[in-house]
This record gives C-alpha cells, structure tokens and sequence, in this order.
C-alpha cells in the first residue's frame, strides 16, 4: 500500500463575504486521483478511489490521511457508515461490502441491486443507494439488498449520496448540482451548485457537507444551512423597450382611452441601470391600485377612426437569478402570519372562486390535515401538476374551470395555485412579467405570470406551477423558491386590479361613440448591454444618490 499524507491546509473560500448556502469554507486535494465514494464516522472522513483501489482514512481539518487499505472491489464507488461498520458499493462485481473499519476485514456480504452504483448512505435503518444507470435512488434491506422502495433521481446523473438524519443529499454530474431531497417522496427541496465539474462522494460531518470532486481532485467542505435565506446570482444586462399600443379601425371613434403601464420596481434581483424613461404623445401621471401597484396613466380624449396612439416606457437593468434556500422545518405556522397579510391575501376574487366544491374539494384531497404552511404549498403545487397540462386555451377562465377541464395557461395555473392556496389559509398573490424569448436578443409578446406564497419566516416565495409542470424532481424544484434572470418583473398582485384589470404589464379601457372595432398589441423588446458600462453607471447613480 502506498502510504500518503497530505499536509495542505484548507484554504478558506468565503473569507470576508456572507456566506451562504452551498458557499465552500475550505478546500484540499484528495488523496489519489479517482475519488468516488464517501462517507463519515467517528470524526473522520473516509474516501474510496477507484484507480489505487483503496479506502482512505481523513483527518477532516487537514485534510491529512491517518489510514488507508486495500478496498474489497476493484471498483470501489459507493461508500457509508452505519455507525459501526463501513458499507461499500463495488461496480465491478456487483456487490456489496459491510467492513469493519478497525481491522479493514470484510465481514459479510449482500447483492446490489443497481447494475451501476455510484453513492450509498445510511439513514439509520437502511441503506440508500444512487443507480447512475437508471437515474434512480433506492432504499434497501441490509439483509439482502432488497429493495425497499425507489424512486427517480433529482435529474440523471446521480454520483454522491448523504443522509444528515432527515434529508438525503445528492450530486448530479450532468448538471453540476447538489440537491436536498425529501426521502418520503424524492422531492427537491433545494439545490445549488456543485463546487466543481464533477462531484461524486458526498458526506455530512458536524454541519457541514463534504465533496469530493472527481475532476478537480479536490475535497470540499460546503456550508448547507446559514442564516441567509436567498443568493442572487449571474446578473444579465439588458435595455428593454416595452410599448403598448391601441388601434381605433372604426367607424366610430373612442371618446376616451386611458393606457396603464405597469411601473416595475426594484428588488434585489432587479436592479435598474436606467429607471424608465414614459414615452407618448400625451401627458402621463402616477397611480396605485388597491394592491399597492404603482400604475403610469395616460389618457387620450379621443381616437378617431384609423388611428393608433401608444405609450412606452425604455429601460435598462440587471436581472439575475434569485434562489431561496428554504428548510420546512424553519418554516413558522400559520399563525404566525401577519393579520395585515391575512386580511389582503386570503380574500376570495372572481377568478380564484374559493368557496367552490372544485376548490374546496382539491384543497381537501391535497392538503389532508398538513399544517406546515411549506409542505402545504408544496402538496398544492404536486396535486396540480399532476391533474393539468399546459396548454393556452382562448381567454382566461375561472379556478374551478381550469381544474376541471385539466389544462390551462400560466395565468390559468396561477388562479388554481392562488385559489388552494387561500382556501387552505395560506396568502397567496401573483406576480406578471415581460420574459426574454431565447436569447438576450429577443421580443415578447407573451408574457409570463407566476405566484408568490407568504412562507412564516421567509416572507414572500415564488412559486411557478405552469413552469414547473415537468417530470424531473430537480425541474420541478427550479420553480420553487427560484427566479430566472430571464424576467423583468412589472406587476405585483392579489387579484383583479382597479387598473390593470386581471391584467399585467398593462391593460387599457375606453369609451365610443358608435361602433368600434379594437386592436390592442403590446410588445416587449429586448437587446443585452455592455455590462461594464452598466456596473459603472449604476455605482455612479448609488454614489450620487448618496451625495
């Protein structure tokens, strides 16, 4: 056996930054080149590579090897410990290892039930392991290998595999990610980005989540839980033009036309470079509906026949994605939301119809008696995936309607999500944007709506059951507690607004004398920017307004 020891301290990562979920607080490099399999005992990491085809004994604030020995497979991959004894999943033969640690003697022996086992765990009474081939997790007997019960992967490519004593964690080469995953059901509850291109074993240790990188050859110890709640990351600079235009093809003429533009605001994923800049050929002034959305009007006396008037607005910021990192346990009860939330939130509106048997009977079958206002939204958010399908049907119906034909647009979605949601008690509101469309050089003329849910603790989350309804775990989960740098989010409401209608982005109302038949089109335009420039003209408009 080669004898190795690795004296490189850890070099910390997040020094003088807030840490967050998924940061790396240090880092070194693994014993041999192949690493795979992890797992965590007594203090100690302990690591199998699978090209020296040996087990390695960790000091975990060093990074220095205390021990080694020969692995019983040639193709060592999965690795946990049961508090007793190591476990060892060997792809070459098919098996499983149970060895004392002590004298590095096999003792026994079981099947393996997946024909390519990447990474095992222990969760106190049985072992989970990740089937790289296909795409699944399973929990199984240590009698025998029977599997207890399966189900699929966040994504695909599953490696990695932990248990911190109530979730499992799992890392995904193909996406490049780490997931925390609900062990009862295989959802995601959050992920982040794995801390190099190929994470494979994965162990918890203290409070900490350790990786070994395949590729980098690295062993990296991860933060999983902090204080802070969401990260922002890989902003996007873009200008947009949004215009709103209104034609007239008579015979009579509109005596009067009021335009509404949605006023979008900033937020810590939003931030402007350039506020926007009102265009048209008549005056305009600021309002606000009952929701507390900021509308700019403008009125027209008259519009003749064959005529078109428009407003617009030109702007330009930055847009990056946002992720909550949200644990149900720190999620606080129902009454611990505010009553002025309550009071806003929870009332019934035409399009949610929450007194209806469809609703009140969905709610019913969804919710049962669940009383975490987190696993309460995300029962809601599983039943209707698994009960509609997108599809954009004509005009928008009510939530009831929706749910019984079984399909409907992202608006459609949005009233079922908000109509459970209020008639389980929990706040409920909806969010409209203007999306990119491919890429950062594009138009829309779509447009996207989403939900927000009141989470105690965490405040305000989104949450997209149009976006999410997909098959994967890990692509239901991205729409959860996840937003896109893709969207300039205008609109911010409970229902139907005094202005904008059921409407967002805008929405327009008019008077006629005679017979007039309408066109309304609206646009949104986008072009990317220079994202130097951007920065630098944003810190000059934080300083001066500072000054």
């Amino acid at each position: 056996m080669k004898s190795v020891f690795i004296a490189l301290f850890g070099l910390l990562l997040v020094s003088g930054t807030m840490a967050v979920t998924g940061d790396v607080e240090k880092s070194y490099p693994t014993p041999y080149s192949c690493p795979t399999g992890m797992a965590a005992g007594g203090g100690f990491l302990y690591l199998a590579d699978c090209k020296s085809d040996q087990i390695y004994k960790i000091d975990p604030a060093t990074g220095a090897v205390v021990s080694q020995f020969d692995s019983p497979g040639y193709r060592p991959q999965g690795l946990a410990f049961d508090g007793k004894h190591l476990w060892l999943a060997d792809v070459e033969n098919g098996l499983i290892y149970q060895i004392d640690p002590g004298s590095h003697v096999s003792v026994r022996t079981i099947w393996c039930p997946a024909e390519r086992p990447a990474g095992l765990a222990w969760d106190g009474e049985y072992l989970w392991l990740a089937d790289s081939q296909a795409d699944k997790l399973l929990k199984i007997s240590t009698e025998d290998g029977t599997t207890i019960k399966d189900f699929a992967s966040p994504s695909g490519n599953p490696t990695g595999l932990a248990y911190d004593g109530t979730y499992l964690w799992i890392a995904d080469r193909g996406k490049d990610q780490i997931y925390m995953v609900w062990p009862e059901t295989g959802e995601v509850i959050l992920m982040f980005d794995a801390p190099d291109k190929y994470a494979w074993g994965l162990a918890i240790l203290g409070d900490k989540l350790y990786c070994a990188d395949y590729q980098s050859d690295s062993l990296y110890a991860i933060i999983t839980d902090d204080d802070e709640i969401y990260k922002t990351k890989d902003p996007v600079y873009e200008s947009l033009e949004y215009t709103h235009q209104f034609r007239n093809y008579g015979p009579g003429t509109v005596t009067d036309l009021n335009i509404y533009l949605a006023v979008p605001e900033s937020s810590p994923r939003q931030k402007f470079v350039e506020r926007p800049v009102y265009v048209s050929s008549v005056e305009h002034d600021f309002i606000e509906d009952q929701w507390g959305q900021k509308v700019a009007r403008f009125h027209f006396d008259e519009v003749k026949s064959g005529d078109m008037v428009q407003a617009s607005y030109k702007t330009e910021v930055e847009l990056s994605e946002h992720w909550f990192f949200i644990r149900p346990e720190k999620v606080g009860s129902l009454k611990d939301i505010p009553k002025k939330i309550e009071e806003k939130y929870l009332v019934n509106d035409t399009k949610f119809a929450i007194e209806s048997e469809t609703i009140k009977n969905a709610v019913k079958k969804a919710v049962n008696d669940e009383t975490n206002p987190y696993w309460m939204m995300r029962k809601i958010f599983r039943y209707i995936i698994d009960n509609m399908y997108y599809e954009r049907v004509g005009w928008w119906n009510i939530a009831p309607t929706v749910l019984e034909r079984g399909n409907g647009s992202c608006s459609e979605y949005s009233f079922v999500f908000i109509a459970m949601c209020r008639a389980a008690g929990l706040p409920a509101r909806y969010e409209g944007s203007i999306a990119q469309r491919g890429d950062l050089a594009s138009e829309d003329e779509v447009f996207h709506r989403w939900c927000q849910v009141y989470l105690p603790n965490y405040g305000w989350v989104p949450v997209d059951p149009s976006g999410g309804d997909q098959e994967k775990p890990e692509a239901q989960a991205r729409y959860i507690g996840h937003l896109s740098n893709r969207y300039l989010v205008t609109t911010v409401g409970g229902g139907g607004s005094d202005y904008l209608g059921w409407g967002y982005n805008s929405y327009d109302s008019w008077k006629s004398a005679g017979p007039c038949k309408i066109y309304s089109e609206n646009l949104g335009e986008w072009a990317p920017t220079d994202s130097a420039q951007a920065v630098s003209r944003m810190r000059m408009g934080e300083e001066n307004k500072m000054k």
